[in-house]
């Protein structure tokens, strides 16, 4: 195995797959950092955008988890994220 597929075929995902995944969660915690930014900056916009992301994403990883059934391996894996 090689150090740019041990985690992705970790959790049941191609190299690929594992890429798209992460840069789609890390673009969308960017865009939860700037809204709180822009909340900090005119706190009546964006109120609730920062915690609804937050929410979402873990909602995200914890459906993912689910790909695995009981007793797979992998599902114990699956809980260490490291983004």
């Amino acid at each position: 195995m090689s150090i740019f597929t041990d985690h992705p075929h970790s959790i049941g995902e191609s190299y690929f797959e594992h890429f798209v995944s992460a840069s789609r969660f890390g673009a969308r915690l960017i865009g939860a950092g700037l809204a709180c930014i822009v909340h900090g900056v005119f706190p009546f916009w964006c109120k609730t955008t920062g915690s609804k992301a937050v929410k979402q994403l873990s909602a995200d990883m914890i459906h993912g988890r689910e790909k695995f059934g009981p007793g797979d391996r992998r599902q114990g894996e699956q809980r260490d994220w490291c983004i």
